[in-house]
């Protein structure tokens, strides 16, 4: 027992300086979306808000999603880094469950075990939460949670709106920080 608390303890101070955000227990079992339509979700979407993730470094992120002809999802994420380099990476991601199309599972690098992706809420036109949560034995979880939209900016009145469902799903929105999208004229 004393080694799964050191562990515990060096796993929450690495997760702690890369400012994930880190929670003990398991995951927590979010509702997504009913019904939802992957064809609809198709398209560019950008990042407004997030909570912390050590992968994302740069400003006007955005992510665009082209359907394949064998029903999985084209990932498409790109990010432009503070030295005015491109930062991108593609990956493939597949309903997980055909009963359940708004759980998906991405992956990104061959080898590396896919990454959760659900989708909370989305209206296809303008907004979507999405949240992803990595389990680790029971013990504790990093969970990732977005807000994305179609344009580069949303109206307060959305974001609180949006807030208010992150909340009900479990997620603490006063870690989530502002994505910068301005200055973004000409990227990708």
């Amino acid at each position: 027992m004393e080694d799964l608390q050191v562990l515990f303890w060096i796993l929450a101070a690495a997760a702690g300086l890369n400012a994930q955000s880190f929670h003990p227990g398991s995951c927590p079992q979010s509702p997504v979306q009913v019904d939802f339509n992957i064809t609809k979700y198709m398209g560019t979407w950008y990042e407004i808000e997030k909570l912390p993730a050590m992968f994302e470094r740069g400003k006007c992120i955005q992510a665009t999603y082209s359907l394949l002809s064998d029903g999985t999802v084209h990932v498409h994420n790109a990010e432009l880094l503070p030295n005015g380099r491109i930062n991108s990476i593609n990956g493939v991601a597949k309903v997980k469950n055909s009963s359940q199309p708004a759980i998906l599972e991405v992956s990104f690098v061959t080898g590396v075990p896919d990454s959760p992706y659900w989708v909370l809420s989305s209206d296809y036109q303008s907004y979507s939460l999405v949240y992803s949560c990595f389990d680790y034995f029971g013990l504790f979880h990093v969970d990732f949670a977005w807000i994305l939209a179609r344009t580069r900016a949303l109206s307060e009145d959305t974001l609180a709106q949006l807030h208010r469902k992150l909340e009900a799903a479990g997620v603490n929105v006063n870690k989530l920080t502002v994505t910068n999208q301005s200055g973004c004229d000409g990227f990708i």
